[in-house]
């Protein structure tokens, strides 16, 4: 098996190519843009195959433009912009702590992309620098090419026939780092994946928060093939995500092994319109689409009893192999002989009937799909393309929070990509060179914290998120062992009883620019930040919970109220009182006594 890795980064600047704001906002749109998009020929006169399959779909795009994050730019009704010379320094510090070589010159491609995710039908890329390598415990790992390229926009909801995108996302700059396939094993990746990012926001010059960086990992497999599985967010699933694709292609590997030796393919197309079986059907789904125009069109898959049923993935089977090709027609799928008709209404008179219209046997299988009828057909012939294929498939392939994955398209090819004619080259001189803001190194940066807190919490900080939030705090003069302990133990225990903060920034700098004026004490904390969750500022939350620190005479006043028990103050002014004032005031009285 062969793993790599592609990690894609937003940086911290404003757009790729025009002065756009990179930060998003939940405002609503202010205009609504509808679009279709087509393939155009390469330099060599080849259409991409990925292309040419999203063409097919005829989906209609509709954009939401934003006033604060768009210009005519996102909108492709004018040229891009030069080059953010910014984002290309940033890629440029983090190449050479990559031991990358620069290019001599940066080149803007475009890279044909039609499923609507940009508004010009192309993403715009450009090579940074080559030949890096990330040193690990169990070996060398190459990086093949370091890129800059432009972020998609996000999705919002998407159907058959039309998707919506927003373009608030459209064009912030991202670093792409792409690795040669040294990857050993699934932990592997993991750890690849792991430091790549330490490395990354150790610069302190990209985007926080959830969906800023996401992975691709590339798979092969003996007697597989290559697969890109594109998505994945979470590290956790990554190991997953190589286990579950493994046992698929080895699973494929000897479902073509028995259709071989059933002489199960290939498979002619003979589909044929059922729909008359169907006029008194009990079948909901068939029912309602009939009612709608739609028809039944069947196929006989000779000697394939049995095989469509055997699972691959969990939850799916060989027959999802067939859906999801057929679903680039817009069709939501396809039924099948060896799933339970009966959990779709369809009662055994009716596959008895289809069995005999299609002169079935017992060792046959069929496929339904019901749709209107030309698309119908398009769906048949993706099926009857995929159950045809002789071989494990190249594919991109969409990673899925359970570790399992769905075709999306066909690996794309060289035909994608063609030179970008609006934006001059960049040369990367020395002077240009010399001009980077060195930033410190990961190993810089965990020496530092480990002076100061202790080793179990630094390694927790450098592998953390808010690594820069920690960093932005601890500026102000904050204690850094307690921002530490609040970011990674108290936000997360909060987390557990369902306290969730939209945004962490800016609550956290007001808490800790509070405390230090001496007017809570630490052990509020957990509470301050709970009503902090919900929108309340601090000083309001210390007067109307009474969270307000008790110190100088009003705690000596309190302290001898209570018999200078510190049990006891502690049991009933815990969230109000320093415990150390407290011992103080005690060994004050002590003292006092004897002498």
């Amino acid at each position: 098996m062969k793993i790599g890795l592609e990690l894609h980064q937003r940086l911290d600047t404003n757009k790729l190519f025009c002065n756009c704001s990179s930060k998003l906002d939940d405002e609503e749109p202010n205009l609504t843009l509808v679009r279709r998009l087509h393939p155009v020929f390469s330099e060599l006169g080849e259409i991409d195959e990925a292309s040419r399959i999203e063409y097919t779909k005829r989906k209609v795009f509709e954009y939401q433009v934003f006033r604060n994050n768009n210009c005519l730019v996102e909108t492709d009704e004018e040229p891009p912009h030069p080059l953010n010379l910014e984002a290309l320094k940033t890629v440029l510090n983090i190449a050479l702590q990559l031991h990358a070589s620069p290019v001599d010159e940066v080149h803007i491609m475009r890279k044909m992309v039609i499923d609507g995710s940009n508004t010009s039908g192309f993403q715009r890329t450009a090579i940074i620098a080559l030949d890096g390598h990330l040193d690990t415990p169990k070996g060398l790992v190459r990086i093949s090419t370091m890129a800059l390229e432009e972020e998609s926009a996000g999705i919002v909801s998407a159907s058959s026939s039309k998707t919506t995108y927003r373009l608030d996302r459209l064009g912030i700059p991202l670093i792409e780092i792409t690795t040669a396939p040294d990857i050993k094993d699934a932990d592997h990746l993991k750890e690849v994946a792991e430091k790549l990012g330490m490395i990354l926001r150790a610069t302190g010059k990209v985007a926080r928060g959830l969906g800023t960086v996401r992975q691709d990992v590339n798979i092969s497999t003996g007697g597989g093939a290559r697969v890109e599985i594109k998505g994945a967010q979470d590290l956790k699933t990554l190991p997953l995500l190589v286990e579950t694709e493994q046992k698929r292609q080895l699973e494929l590997v000897k479902i073509l092994a028995e259709l071989r030796q059933r002489k199960a393919i290939p498979i002619k197309k003979h589909a044929k319109d059922v729909t008359d079986i169907f006029k008194k059907t009990e079948a909901k789904l068939i029912k309602n689409s009939l009612d709608s125009g739609a028809f039944v069109l069947a196929q006989k898959l000779q000697n394939h009893a049995g095989i469509l049923g055997k699972q691959i993935q969990k939850g799916k089977r060989y027959g999802t192999e067939l859906s999801d090709y057929a679903k680039l027609a817009g069709v939501k799928g396809i039924i099948h002989s060896d799933e339970s008709l009966s959990k779709y209404g369809i009662s055994e008179s009716e596959e008895k009937a289809l069995r005999e219209g299609l002169h079935a046997k017992e060792e046959d299988a069929f496929v339904l799909i019901v749709a209107p009828k030309e698309q119908a057909n398009k769906a048949m012939d993706h099926v009857i393309f995929r159950a045809n294929m002789d071989f494990v498939p190249e594919e991109t392939r969409r990673a899925n929070p359970d570790g399992t994955t769905n075709f999306m398209r066909p690996l794309p090819g060289r035909a994608r990509l063609y030179p970008e004619t609006d934006i001059p080259p960049v040369p990367v001189t020395k002077e240009f060179l010399s001009s980077i803001e060195k930033t410190e190194s990961l190993d810089e940066k965990q020496h530092k914290l480990e002076k100061m807190l202790n080793k179990e919490m630094a390694n927790k900080i450098i592998r953390s998120r808010h690594l820069h939030l920690f960093e932005r705090i601890v500026e102000t003069g904050a204690d850094p062992m307690l921002v530490a302990t609040t970011i990674e133990n108290t936000i997360i225990s909060l987390r557990r009883e369902g306290v969730e903060f939209k945004d962490l920034e800016e609550p956290l700098l007001e808490l800790f620019e509070e405390y230090a004026k001496g007017t809570f004490v630490k052990a509020a904390i957990p509470d301050v930040l709970k009503f902090m969750a919900k929108g309340a500022r601090v000083e309001a939350i210390l007067k109307v919970y009474r969270l307000q620190k008790i110190t100088s005479k009003d705690l000596e006043k309190l302290v001898i109220q209570n018999s200078y028990d510190m049990k006891t103050v502690m049991q009933k002014y815990r969230l109000q009182v320093d415990p150390q004032e407290v011992a103080e005031i005690i060994k004050k009285k002590r003292h006092s006594e004897y002498v």
